[in-house]
């Protein structure tokens, strides 16, 4: 099931997500593996590596909020 607004999170909540995937995007710039970034950052690897993915496709553009 989907959320129509950001998975239920306020707008804060939002904002906050953010920030670790631009942190996460210079992580990836710097050589730094999904593994490592997910520990680092205190996410689940699985996030990690979707998000690398989409920096390797877009860069860091690509991880902004929609």
């Amino acid at each position: 099931m989907r959320y129509a607004d950001g998975g239920g999170l306020t707008a804060a909540g939002r904002e906050r997500r953010e920030v670790v995937r631009i942190q996460a995007a210079e992580l990836f710039e710097w050589g730094v593996k999904a593994p490592e970034v997910a520990r680092r950052l205190r996410v689940s690897p699985k996030s990690a590596y979707q998000w690398h993915q989409l920096w390797r496709e877009g860069g860091a553009g690509a991880l902004a909020s929609r």
